[in-house]
C-alpha cells in the first residue's frame, strides 16, 4: 500500500530551505513562467493516462489509479501531488485524489474538453519541435523541419499514431469553437457548404446539425477523412454530407455556395496561402462565399492567444497568424475581395466574394 509523506512542514523547509516568497515577487512570477513547460508536460501525461476520466465519478486512491492506468504507484503519486499543487486535482488527507473544477476540463466526456489537445501538445514530435524555436528566430526557418528533417504533414502521414493524436486535438478545438462560429454567422442562407481542410468533420457536423436544410462536403487529405464517415454517422448528418479526399493545392469540390476554411490559412506562408485561396476561387459558384476562420493578431501588448499561436505556427506547420489587414491582403491575388469581418469568440470570420 502506498503511504504518503508528511505534509506538515514549516515554511522554512519549503523551496530548498527558504520560505516561499509571494507571487507578487517578479522573480518568482518569472520562474513560474519559465517552468511552464513542466506544468504542460505533467498535464500531458495525466491526459494520456486518462486520469480525469478515472476520477469522473469521484475520488480514488493512488493505488486504484495506478491499477487503472498500469503505472508505478509511488511515481504516479509524485505526478498527482504536483498537479494538486496547481489546482488541477485536489489531494485529501486520506490520500484520495479528486478532480477540481479546473481538472474537469481534462475529462473526455465534458463539453469543452481539452484532453485531446493536452495529449497532443506533449507528444514527442510536437514537443521536440519547440526546442528548435531559437533556430527559427535566428534563421526564419521552420523548427519542425529543422528538428525532424520533414514537414509536419509528411511526418504525420508516416506516423499514424501521431496523426491520430493531431486529428483528435483538432476535433477537440473545432468542437470548442463551433458554437460561437455558428451563432455569429448565418449558414442557413446557403444550400451547400464545403469544409476545406475540415479534418474529421467536427465543424461541418455542427453546421449541418444546426441547419437541417443544408448539405455539406468535407474535404481533406484522404488519410485524414478516412474515418470521417463514422463521425458523421454518430452526428446524425451522414445523409447530408459528402466526403472527398484530395489536396487543396490541386482542386476542391466545385460550385458550392460557401467554402469554409477554419484555421487552414494560418498553417501556410503567404505564397501557399494565396495558392489555396486561388484553388477555392476557381471552384466556387459565381455568387459564392469564402469564409476564412482565423485568429486576428491584436495591437501591441494585447491578444496573448493569437501571438503565441503565431509562434506555434512558426515552430510546427511553418505558417503564421495575421492581422486583419494581412488576411485581407491575401484575397486580391487569389481573385477575391473582402466583404466583411465578423467576430466569433476567439476567431474572426473573414468573408470574401469573387472579384
Amino acid at each position: 500500500m502506498l503511504t504518503r509523506q508528511a505534509h506538515n512542514v514549516c515554511p522554512a523547509q519549503r523551496d530548498g530551505g527558504h520560505a516561499m516568497q509571494s507571487d507578487s515577487n517578479p522573480s518568482i512570477t518569472m520562474r513560474h513562467l519559465i517552468d511552464g513547460y513542466q506544468v504542460s508536460q505533467a498535464i500531458h501525461v495525466a491526459a494520456r493516462l486518462g486520469i480525469a476520466d478515472l476520477l469522473a465519478d469521484g475520488g480514488r486512491s493512488v493505488d486504484r489509479l495506478a491499477t487503472g492506468t498500469g503505472t508505478h504507484a509511488p511515481t504516479l503519486y509524485r505526478l498527482l501531488r504536483a498537479l494538486a499543487s496547481i489546482e488541477v486535482l485536489r489531494e485529501g488527507n486520506d490520500g484520495v485524489f479528486e478532480l477540481t473544477p479546473l481538472g474537469q476540463a481534462l475529462r473526455s466526456d465534458v463539453e469543452g474538453s481539452i484532453a485531446d489537445w493536452a495529449a497532443f501538445v506533449g507528444s514527442p514530435g510536437y514537443w521536440q519541435a519547440w526546442s528548435g524555436l531559437l533556430h527559427s528566430v535566428r534563421t526564419g526557418e521552420n523548427a519542425f523541419q529543422h528538428i525532424h528533417g520533414a514537414d509536419v504533414w509528411s511526418y504525420r502521414t508516416n506516423r499514424p499514431e501521431e496523426s491520430a493524436l493531431f486529428d483528435r486535438a483538432m476535433t477537440a478545438l473545432s468542437r470548442r469553437s463551433s458554437a460561437a462560429l455558428i451563432a455569429a454567422y448565418d449558414f442557413g442562407r446557403f444550400r451547400t457548404v464545403v469544409d476545406v481542410g475540415g479534418g474529421t468533420g467536427a465543424l461541418l457536423a455542427a453546421i449541418l446539425g444546426a441547419h437541417p436544410g443544408l448539405k455539406g462536403t468535407l474535404f481533406d487529405q484522404p488519410h485524414v477523412v478516412a474515418a470521417a464517415g463514422a463521425f458523421m454517422e454518430r452526428a446524425g448528418v451522414a445523409d447530408r454530407c459528402r466526403i472527398v479526399g484530395g489536396s487543396f493545392f490541386e482542386g476542391v469540390p466545385e460550385a458550392a455556395d460557401a467554402y469554409v476554411l477554419r484555421a487552414v490559412i494560418h498553417d501556410w506562408e503567404d505564397v501557399d496561402a494565396v495558392r489555396i485561396l486561388t484553388t477555392v476561387r476557381k471552384a466556387m459558384a459565381a455568387d459564392g462565399r469564402v469564409l476564412m476562420l482565423e485568429r486576428i493578431v491584436a495591437p501591441p501588448n494585447e491578444g496573448r492567444d493569437a501571438k503565441f499561436s503565431d509562434l506555434n505556427m512558426l515552430v510546427a506547420p511553418g505558417g503564421r497568424e495575421r492581422t486583419r489587414e494581412e488576411l485581407e491582403a491575401l484575397l486580391g491575388p487569389a481573385g477575391l475581395q473582402a466583404a466583411g469581418v465578423i467576430d466569433a469568440g476567439g476567431f474572426a470570420i473573414v468573408e470574401a466574394l469573387a472579384r
